[in-house]
């Protein structure tokens, strides 16, 4: 329970002087027959909690029903619209910042939600302080620090990086047989109008068979490392 529900108190909260506030934004959806549906949550929580041992942050409990619409050949595949979530987070931010927070990063464990990046950019126009973590580079510097055997391209759903994280932080919820679960769909160019059904029969899209527990930890090590410049940004921004 510690993963997805923060238990500290207020006064916990007061007491460190917290000021920089992070949302894990995860979804629920379908990824193949290994893996549950709350693993998009899993990973933004679990980079969110490695995130809090090293710096002095604020984990808000995850969004955990996003923006899945891609899935929608799977009936328990649960979205939001886009609109929603981006009002979720202008609501979160707000109301952080009438408390005293400084800053929110959105801590995004799902490559679905496009609208995010869009959520950033116009608030900093408008002179809120966010951020999102991690970007395209970042998940390309952890595959390189991890020594991942597949590109991202490649290994776009269920594949060898979420299935590793989940091996690394709840291997319980991994079940047996993903190592012949690989599924190569390199040309998905119509993916956006068809959704991923079209390109994948078990609902992976990458290889799986290449996770393990070693590699998940070292993703998550080097997103932490990387996000050391995420908050000197938002420092200097509130300065």
């Amino acid at each position: 329970m510690d993963l997805f529900l923060p238990a500290q108190t207020a006064a916990d909260v007061q007491a460190r002087g917290l000021v920089h506030a992070v949302l894990p934004v995860g979804s629920f959806e379908q990824h193949g027959p290994y893996l549950p549906l709350v693993t998009d949550t899993v990973v933004a929580t679990a980079i969110a909690q490695e995130l809090s041992r090293a710096f002095p942050l604020f984990v808000l409990p995850p969004q955990t029903i996003s923006c899945s619409h891609e899935h929608h050949a799977w009936p328990a595949t649960v979205s939001i619209s886009a609109r929603t979530l981006a009002s979720v987070v202008d609501d979160v931010y707000d109301s952080l910042a009438r408390s005293g927070f400084a800053s929110l990063t959105i801590v995004n464990g799902h490559g679905g939600n496009y609208v995010l990046a869009n959520v950033v950019q116009e608030g900093c126009s408008h002179g809120k302080n966010l951020a999102l973590f991690p970007t395209r580079d970042d998940w390309s510097d952890a595959r390189r620090s991890a020594g991942l055997a597949t590109t991202e391209h490649e290994d776009m759903h269920a594949g060898e990086i979420e299935t590793s994280i989940l091996l690394h932080v709840s291997p319980e919820l991994v079940r047996p047989g993903y190592q012949a679960g690989d599924w190569v769909a390199d040309d998905r160019r119509r993916l956006s109008t068809t959704g991923i059904g079209r390109y994948t029969a078990n609902g992976i899209i990458g290889r799986p068979s290449f996770a393990s527990a070693d590699k998940g930890r070292a993703v998550l090590e080097s997103l932490t490392g990387d996000f050391a410049g995420v908050l000197a940004t938002l420092t200097g921004a509130r300065g």
